[in-house]
């Protein structure tokens, strides 16, 4: 099913629509458009589930698409485009499968930290900010070699590596916070490089 609701911080309706369905003889079906699944395969041959989810995910971090297409996204679900033919498609199949694996820290280029967090100390996030790719979180400790594009960049309406931190203001950040912390950093410096190879695909 496809399920809608208002979220209670922004007001923003949201949807859910889930990859498959199951049947009540618990069979695993796909929840895609048979004529549009059927339209894409004439072109590009065949394909899975997966590999649309993973091309709709590559196009929708299109920093182009995302541009020419801003004023539309704010008031309607987004129009993704045919692919054009099997090289594009799956090449940007491959990138989107990337992108989800490090949206949901599963691929395991986001363990690969890029920063460091050197200095002992309380680990209280009391003053934040950052400098010469530094971000201190106090007087005594930061996390450093945190690339500015990681720093400023936006989901929506806000920057993660700084909304992490703010939210934690005024607290003790834990040993995995601070790893998840680093995890976030690496991951926005792989999709703002990832988004601008989607753009030279396309």
């Amino acid at each position: 099913i496809e399920s809608s609701f208002i979220s209670n911080k922004t007001g923003e309706i949201n949807s859910l629509s889930p990859l498959y369905l199951y049947t009540n003889q618990n069979e695993k079906v796909p929840n895609l458009n048979k004529e549009i699944w059927e339209k894409i395969n004439d072109v590009v041959g065949k394909t899975t589930p997966e590999n649309i989810l993973d091309y709709i995910y590559a196009v929708l971090h299109s920093p182009t698409y995302r541009e020419k297409y801003k004023e539309f996204l704010k008031i309607d679900f987004p129009r993704v485009p045919y692919p054009e033919n099997k090289e594009k498609f799956f090449t940007l199949a491959k990138i989107g499968e990337k992108l989800r694996g490090l949206h949901l820290m599963t691929f395991p280029e986001s363990n690969n930290l890029i920063t460091t967090f050197p200095n002992g100390g309380t680990d209280e996030v009391e003053k934040i900010s950052y400098k010469d790719e530094k971000v201190s979180i106090n007087k005594d400790q930061y996390f450093g070699q945190v690339p500015e594009v990681s720093w400023n960049f936006y989901i929506g309406g806000y920057q993660p590596a700084q909304k992490y931190l703010k939210d934690r203001k005024g607290r003790k950040l834990t040993n995995d916070e601070i790893e998840r912390y680093q995890k976030i950093i690496k991951v926005l410096f792989e999709t703002d490089k990832l988004m601008k190879e989607i753009d030279k695909i396309k």
